[in-house]
């Protein structure tokens, strides 16, 4: 309901994806009760599906693939990012600063318990990485809210089923993608809070291992 709340209106047509992956609460029927019942459901079109597969990279495959809208967005629904920032990325595309607009949350100070250490350390490693990569600087390339225009990231779909190496997340593969499709990429400063809802999933050396062998085959691949 909070994250309903606080969720701008961007136009006068707007989708709500809700993709809920093998949940051990009751986060599925939390979702059809909102659906239901909240009071700002008639401002959007709110849907919402579970995934077959796992892991971040395929919940946003599958919310980007019943999209219809024009512009997608990725937000995490653990309101630690705050839904109300979205209002950032919605001007930086339509103005034309970007084409794709990557969350940093990085620049702002964050709350205490947002961002474990070794976490943080990881993430400004890969940022220097993957910005030497892609050719563009970006701070965090593991925040999870990312905007771009749908018919990018259909061009960008195809590129990606052509690699042969997956991301877990899909954040390095959506910015490497970016690039291979010379998109202007653009980070957008937002605040990072401790999260609301739930636990991480992240297996912090398995997935960091797996970002790794990301980066080793996409540097190879760009030599």
């Amino acid at each position: 309901a909070p994250l309903l709340d606080l969720l701008p209106n961007f136009g006068e047509t707007q989708e709500v994806l809700f993709v809920e992956g093998h949940s051990r609460d009751d986060t599925w029927g939390e979702i059809q009760r909102q659906i239901a019942g909240h009071p700002r459901r008639n401002n959007f079109t709110i849907r919402a599906f579970q995934q077959s597969g796992e892991g971040k990279a395929d919940a946003v495959r599958l919310g980007f693939s019943k999209a219809t809208g024009d512009i997608l967005m990725i937000l995490d629904a653990d309101l630690s990012v705050p839904p109300d920032e979205l209002i950032l990325f919605y001007e930086g595309i339509t103005c034309g600063r970007a084409e794709f607009l990557n969350g940093s949350r990085l620049v702002y100070r964050m709350e205490r318990h947002a961002m474990q250490l070794l976490n943080l350390m990881f993430n400004k490693l890969f940022g220097i990485w993957i910005g030497w990569l892609i050719g563009q600087p970006v701070k965090d390339t593991l925040c999870g809210t990312k905007v771009l225009f749908r018919q990018d990231y259909i061009r960008l779909l195809a590129k990606i089923s052509d690699w042969g190496f997956n991301d877990p997340f899909g954040d390095f593969e959506l910015l490497f993608g970016a690039s291979q499709l010379h998109l202007k990429i653009c980070d957008v400063p937002v605040r990072y809070r401790e999260r609301r809802y739930g636990q991480t999933n992240i297996r912090r050396f398995k997935n960091g291992w797996q970002l790794m062998r990301f980066c080793f085959a996409a540097w190879r691949m760009r030599l």
